[in-house]
């Protein structure tokens, strides 16, 4: 369907925008927030918006940035009142930390403590926790171990233990699949939309950019072709690349010329893999067990594990199944989104509606 939908834009001769847009576009205000003790401090990037209402914790999934959640921060703030606080997790984006290869579940929920805290004090306004896969894992452990100390709510956005763990296989080979760089940030906008990993071109505008990083290519640098998946929905394309920057047909390594720069990926998540099982396993149950209102959004019904189902027709938490997309849902669909957001946040009276919106709107 997305397919269709892309081909038609080009049918009628409009011409798409591949170009970055700059995050002031969808938030408030950018800040390097800094925690630890004073001899060894880490710096995480946050970005927020809006100054009354519950507090929005935005995580993002792997590979991504606080930059996924840009056009939904847009769109949940006309829908209800509230903050919003998104943040490059460690390892990712412009954060910055001693121990950038620690992915564990243990560390990564602290650092989400520890920046609450550092922004906020000991006693932060009502928080609402919503992450997306990795991120949706995470949030479902700080939440289950209590360090957040007003958090009122949880939503986990396509994250299930079931599929989650099912998947571990074939993310090495999704990884392997992927272009090791582009030869500008405008062509890894547009590989990322034509290939589907972002199906909105408005959000891979803005997120892209926390994705990738341009780098001085050296003497001795190289890069490998990737090959090619089932995950990837077109075939492999020499427009995003130059063609210095790969293996030529025989399958030889072709040797960049010093002084070039190209865009490379942030973070290598094939070097996290010994975290994935941690990051997944335990979670359907951790998120039941977890006493306070919660919210799953899922891309497709199929991604249901048993503990899941089970607890769902229990009544244990709301949930939603969201038009057709892919994994990346608050970018693919942020409007889908935030109106189910928005919804939970009002049913729970978290949140009030703005003005001009009734909270009808997002209520079957």
């Amino acid at each position: 369907m997305w397919e269709e939908n892309f081909d038609t834009e080009h049918d009628v001769g409009q011409k798409l925008d591949y170009s970055p847009v700059p995050w002031q576009e969808y938030f408030d205000q950018m800040e390097d927030v800094s925690v630890g003790q004073a001899d060894s401090r880490d710096i995480f990037r946050v970005y927020k918006a809006g100054h009354e209402g519950p507090l929005l914790i935005l995580l993002h999934g792997g590979g991504h940035s606080a930059l996924s959640w840009a056009v939904f921060t847009t769109a949940i703030a006309a829908r209800v009142c509230c903050r919003v606080l998104a943040m490059d997790l460690r390892g990712h984006g412009d954060t910055l930390v001693r121990q950038s290869d620690d992915f564990s579940t243990q560390t990564m929920s602290s650092d989400i403590a520890n920046v609450v805290r550092a922004c906020y004090g000991e006693t932060p306004p009502p928080i609402v926790l919503i992450g997306h896969g990795v991120g949706g894992a995470i949030a479902v452990h700080t939440s289950g171990n209590e360090l957040l100390p007003t958090i009122v709510g949880l939503v986990a956005i396509d994250v299930v233990e079931g599929s989650a763990m099912e998947a571990l296989h074939s993310i090495q080979n999704f990884l392997k699949g992927r272009p090791k760089s582009f030869k500008s940030m405008d062509h890894a906008i547009e590989w990322s939309v034509k290939s589907g990993q972002i199906r909105n071109l408005e959000s891979a505008r803005v997120s892209m950019v926390g994705q990738i990083k341009r780098c001085e290519v050296e003497e001795t640098d190289s890069l490998e072709q990737a090959s090619p998946v089932s995950d990837v929905v077109v075939e492999r394309n020499e427009e995003f690349y130059d063609q210095s920057y790969d293996k030529d047909n025989a399958g030889t390594e072709v040797s960049l010329s010093e002084g070039q720069s190209v865009y490379r990926w942030r973070i290598d998540l094939s070097k996290s893999e010994k975290y994935w099982d941690g990051w997944f396993r335990g979670t359907s149950n951790l998120f039941l067990s977890c006493n306070l209102p919660k919210l799953l959004l899922l891309a497709g019904i199929d991604r249901l594990d048993r503990d899941l189902t089970i607890g769902q027709i229990q009544g244990k938490f709301m949930m939603q199944v969201l038009p057709p997309c892919g994994h990346a849902v608050q970018e693919d669909k942020p409007d889908k989104v935030a109106d189910a957001v928005a919804s939970f946040l009002l049913r729970h009276k978290f949140a009030e509606p703005r003005r001009e919106i009734s909270s009808n709107s997002f209520t079957e």
